[in-house]
């Protein structure tokens, strides 16, 4: 990836309760461990955001001084923001040597019986968050 181009595309749901600064945090740190963004890649403008997302450009800022504050990005004044390093431990889609590749094999079947079963993404989305939950519980509080 070049520094002139953005591997990631910024998905607001206003609906979701989730604040849009967290939103962008989110997905760039999602980003960052599947290897979507790597050290050196360039994060989209705040003005190439707002103009695909219709979001306040200060709203853009706060999310990347948090991504900065936490030692992923860095500003380069003049030049945009910067990975500085990764999240990632997951590999891509077509990675069959990622240690993920079995998990990520299973769990694609699953979601395909979801939907063959009549399941909708969203509905999907919450069953898995729900045992997601259910089987991580407590674990915040180590």
């Amino acid at each position: 990836m070049t520094a002139e181009s953005a591997a990631v595309e910024f998905r607001i749901d206003r609906r979701s309760g989730v604040a849009t600064y967290l939103q962008i945090v989110q997905q760039t740190k999602q980003a960052l461990r599947l290897g979507v963004l790597e050290p050196g890649d360039r994060l989209p403008t705040a003005r190439e955001v707002v103009e695909a997302t219709a979001i306040n450009p200060n709203t853009v800022l706060k999310a990347y001084r948090e991504l900065e504050r936490e030692g992923l990005v860095e500003a380069r004044r003049g030049l945009g923001t910067f990975v500085r390093r990764t999240l990632g431990t997951l590999g891509g889609a077509a990675d069959a040597t990622a240690p993920d590749a079995p998990l990520r094999t299973e769990l694609a079947d699953w979601a395909r019986r979801a939907r063959e079963a009549g399941l909708e993404k969203d509905d999907v989305g919450a069953l898995f968050t729900a045992v997601l939950d259910s089987t991580y519980k407590g674990d915040e509080e180590r």
